[in-house]
């Protein structure tokens, strides 16, 4: 087998396998929103 073709073959199985393989489920975790809280009661009208 030619010395160019020995990398060039080495290099689609790689890629084979890799387009081959199981995707991975990617895990998102998402931060709640912090509650606001109401504003203090004066007593004034404003």
């Amino acid at each position: 087998m030619s010395n160019a073709l020995k990398p060039l073959l080495a290099l689609c199985t790689v890629a084979f396998v890799a387009a081959c393989a199981a995707p991975q489920e990617e895990y998102v975790v998402v931060e709640p929103e912090p509650i606001s809280e109401e504003p203090a009661y004066t007593g004034k009208y404003k």
